[in-house]
């Protein structure tokens, strides 16, 4: 097997689980360790818990002891965890199922329109100890300057605007983080030091249904020329699902608090890494054909939706992949190597149904599109 930096960080992050666990053996990663059973017991509520994160922090809090409860629609994967206490009702409006019970922490996976976060927090104040919100790096004001960090200004909009956006059907690229600005801000309002509020960047991994990262792991592994940008060394930012909910999960049981950027380690994991790991995890015989941004921009070929996972290190989102995540790294957050999220994308992609893998993907170029402009660029290279 071979190792790149990045591999290495979650050994050097948890080293002191190693002590516990014992000597690695030839062959082992922490990954392969059972998790460890929390001294205590907690009860946890998620508002939310069933699409992409919702799962991964269930699994994770249940396989060290926690109990959970879940309060959703019961529309989204309504089939999963039949074992769990699941409320039902609706964040804009129904509340009811929330007004009796207590319990540690609640976890807010599903939080975008203000008002509604207020109305939850206030609600559950008193009858839970801890409030974790899930918000976004897209709260910065600011993308061009690189090191972000959680002092940075984040963005703003009037109140009209905000009047404007009661449901998730009012949320638009343009006002998606300043609302999850002041999702944030309700909460600290009412929980004060006992708010939690995470910023993860690009979430990837199994049961992303977005396609925002796992079109290249599923577009790699069906060989053939790839069209790829910019340059092999150019960085990126993701954190791996599992990796987030661990962080999660130890903010939970060490009632860590406070804001954190939660992404990978800037300029650890670049765009060729990327490429050759899902090359190498897949098997595939696929050859790279790296493509210039002045020639995608020409072809209105947008970075981060038709070219997902990467930004041009210039303009607007010069600073995305370089978002500071020092506060997290110190407060636990650790991580896997980026062949272990190919891995577990590719396999979760294996149980997806036929009908939906044989439909376009969500972000990416469709094969034909992909085709037209490979050919385009011999064409202008002769």
């Amino acid at each position: 097997m071979i190792w790149t930096r990045r591999d290495f960080l979650k050994t050097a992050a948890v080293g002191g689980a190693a002590a516990t666990a014992g000597a690695l053996t030839a062959g082992q990663t922490f990954a392969d360790f059972t998790p460890l059973k929390s001294k205590k017991k907690l009860k946890i509520l998620i508002l939310g818990g069933t699409a992409f994160l919702g799962p991964a922090f269930v699994n994770e809090a249940r396989s060290r002891g926690h109990e959970v409860t879940l309060f959703n629609r019961g529309k989204t994967n309504k089939d999963l965890y039949p074992d769990l206490v699941k409320l039902r009702g609706d964040r804009d409006g129904d509340l009811t199922a929330l007004e009796t019970g207590t319990w540690d922490i609640c976890l807010d996976t599903s939080g975008y329109i203000p008002h509604m976060v207020k109305a939850s927090a206030e609600l559950l104040k008193g009858r839970v100890d801890q409030y974790i919100f899930i918000s976004s790096i897209s709260v910065y004001a600011d993308f061009k300057e690189r090191g972000l960090n959680e002092k940075s200004p984040v963005g703003v909009i009037t109140d009209e605007e905000i009047a404007t956006a009661r449901t998730m059907k009012d949320i638009t690229g343009l006002n998606y983080g300043p609302l999850k600005a002041l999702c944030e801000q309700a909460v600290s309002e009412v929980f004060g030091k006992k708010a939690c509020n995470i910023r993860p960047g690009l979430i990837v991994g199994p049961r992303d249904r977005s396609d925002r990262f796992t079109y290249w792991p599923v577009r790699i592994a069906k060989g053939g020329e790839v069209m790829v940008p910019d340059k092999p060394e150019t960085p990126t930012q993701v954190i791996d699902v599992r990796d987030l909910a661990e962080f999660i999960v130890t903010c939970c049981e060490k009632d860590i608090n406070g804001v954190f950027n939660a992404t990978s380690p800037p300029e650890e994991l670049t765009m060729g890494e990327l490429f050759d790991t899902c090359k190498s995890v897949s098997g595939s015989d696929a050859t790279f054909t790296w493509v210039d941004p002045g020639f995608l921009e020409e072809n209105e070929i947008a970075a981060w939706s038709d070219m997902p996972v990467w930004v041009p290190l210039d303009g607007d989102d010069a600073g995305h992949p370089f978002v500071n995540i020092d506060r997290a790294l110190k407060a636990g957050l650790t991580f896997r190597p980026i062949s272990e999220t190919v891995r577990g994308t590719l396999d979760w992609w294996d149980t997806v149904p036929q009908e939906r893998k044989d439909k376009d993907m969500r972000s990416g170029l469709t094969a034909e599109r992909e085709a037209e402009l490979l050919a385009k660029w011999h064409e202008a290279k002769g």
